[in-house]
Order: structure tokens, then C-alpha cells, then sequence
């Protein structure tokens, strides 16, 4: 009878892993079935590294190199603001951080993971652009806000990670450090740190998925504005909003050049883990 459970078990769980393996597989193929053709049409040079798009002019012109450069450095923005913040957090709750207090910030760290996008959205609407816009001038719908409203956001997924990873280093490489007569705080960051940098380059990568894609957020302060970057202070709009505001509305090539732009964004993300695992590598 055992046998029997675990043989069922076992073909249940390989449906799960090839319904997982073959949603992917389709997204995939759906994506460049319809983006590449419009790439083909628009030409690839004109697409990727056009600096107008203006799909609705007479003449209309489909250059995303705006949003590219956009969605990058609002990324490159939360990942300085979000990351060291969430590993020194991290690195508090794994080694100094009280148990009662950890009973606290445990649990509201989980929950920031659990907030919509929309709230953090309005929370960057309400809070961080008249902030931005009475301490820097400008409208504060900006590169700025949506890089440190991108950071905020990404905090959890750092700070637990990050977390986990410490944790899973052996209390010998601590111990060991302190008994060559290392401090407290040199035995974390030179011995335990380095230890766990696999676990944490998992976490950044995981962050600027998470950044990167972020779509409702970026929409409601970064001010959405098809142009190059010209400052930090200015709106842009990213990949990821471009499609969100226009999709609705877009037919035949415009439409394509949306899908296009999801195909863009898809190899981005596929080339950020296809580095992660060779970095892996060189690691271990």
C-alpha cells in the first residue's frame, strides 16, 4: 500500500513540475510568435534603439530605447537605495536583533511582502512626490520617487533572503572566527558575510526581477513620460508602464509593439539569471 502512495505521489508531483515547465514554455512561445514579427517591421535597430515613440502620429514612430534606459535606471536607483538597507537588516535580525524584537519586526517585514503594488502606489502619490516636489522643485513625479518608492518595495524580499541565507551559514565559521580572536562584528562581516554571498546575490537578483517588473507603483509617480531620462528630478516611463498605459487601446502594429516590448523585458530578465548562474558557478 505504501508503495502505491508513493508512486501516485510521485506522478503527481511530475504534473505539477510539467504543467509549471509547460505554462512557461507557452507564455514564451506566445510572446515571440507576436513580438518578433513586429520587430521584423519595425526593423530591430529602429526598435530597440529608436528614441521617439509616438505610435499615433501620421508617421508613427516605435523607438523603446527611452523606456530601456528608463526601466534600467529606475532599477539600478532601488537596487542602491533597497539593498543595502535590507541586508544591514537582515544582517540585524540574523545576529543582534533581541528575540522580542524579533517576534515584532518578523511578522511586519511579512506583511510590507503581502501590500499591493496599488497601495504602495498611493503611498508613493501621497507621501513621496509632495516630499520630492517641495524639497527638489518639479512636479516629484520622477526617476527619484520611483527609485526610492522601488526600494521600499523590494525591502522584503532582501531582508528575508538575506536572513535565511546568514542563518544557514554553520555556527563553526562564527565560532572559529571568534576563537582566532576576531570581534563580534569582523566574524560577521568577514567570515559569515562571505559565506552566505550566494544566498545574497539570489536575493539582489530576486530584487530586480521584482523591480524591474514592477508595473502600478512606477505608473502613479514616475510620471510616465515617453522621452530620454534628462535627470533624476524628471518622469520617465519604464517598459513595463509603457505597456500597462497603452495596451488598452492598441491595435495591429501598435499592439505587436507592446508584445515586443514584453519580449524585450522577458530577455532581460532571462539574461539577469543566465549571469546569476554563472556567478554561481564561479562561487561554488
Amino acid at each position: 500500500m505504501t508503495k502505491y502512495k508513493e508512486t501516485i505521489m510521485k506522478i503527481i508531483f511530475f504534473i505539477a513540475a510539467i504543467t509549471s515547465i509547460v505554462s512557461v514554455a507557452l507564455i514564451c512561445l506566445f510572446l515571440f510568435i507576436n513580438g518578433i514579427p513586429a520587430m521584423k517591421k519595425i526593423g530591430l535597430f529602429d526598435f530597440l534603439l529608436g528614441k521617439t515613440w509616438k505610435p499615433n502620429n501620421a508617421i508613427p514612430a516605435y523607438g523603446i530605447f527611452p523606456m530601456i534606459v528608463g526601466s534600467i535606471y529606475v532599477t539600478a536607483g532601488a537596487i542602491v537605495i533597497g539593498v543595502p538597507i535590507g541586508l544591514f537588516t537582515a544582517m540585524f535580525m540574523a545576529k543582534y536583533c533581541p528575540k522580542r524584537l524579533y517576534g515584532i519586526l518578523k511578522p511586519a517585514i511579512d506583511l510590507l511582502a503581502g501590500i499591493p503594488s496599488v497601495v504602495y502606489g498611493f503611498f508613493g502619490l501621497v507621501v513621496l512626490v509632495p516630499f520630492i516636489r517641495n524639497t527638489f522643485g518639479g512636479t516629484g513625479s520622477s526617476m527619484l520617487t520611483a527609485s526610492v518608492l522601488l526600494g521600499i518595495m523590494i525591502l522584503p524580499t532582501i531582508i528575508s533572503v538575506s536572513e535565511s541565507a546568514i542563518r544557514a551559514v554553520p555556527a563553526s565559521y562564527y565560532e572559529g572566527a571568534l576563537a582566532l580572536g576576531a570581534s563580534h562584528e569582523r566574524s560577521i562581516f568577514f567570515v559569515v558575510l562571505p559565506a552566505a554571498k550566494s544566498g545574497i546575490m539570489t536575493a539582489v537578483v530576486l530584487c530586480i526581477g521584482r523591480a524591474i517588473g514592477e508595473t502600478m507603483a512606477v505608473i502613479m509617480v514616475a510620471g510616465n513620460q515617453a522621452r530620454m531620462p534628462e535627470g533624476i528630478f524628471k518622469g520617465i516611463r519604464t517598459l513595463t508602464a509603457n505597456i500597462v498605459i497603452e495596451m488598452g487601446y492598441a491595435a495591429n502594429l501598435h499592439r505587436e509593439a507592446l508584445i515586443a516590448t514584453a519580449v524585450v523585458l522577458f530577455v532581460f530578465i532571462l539574461i539577469i539569471n543566465v549571469l546569476l548562474s554563472l556567478v554561481k558557478r564561479r562561487i561554488n
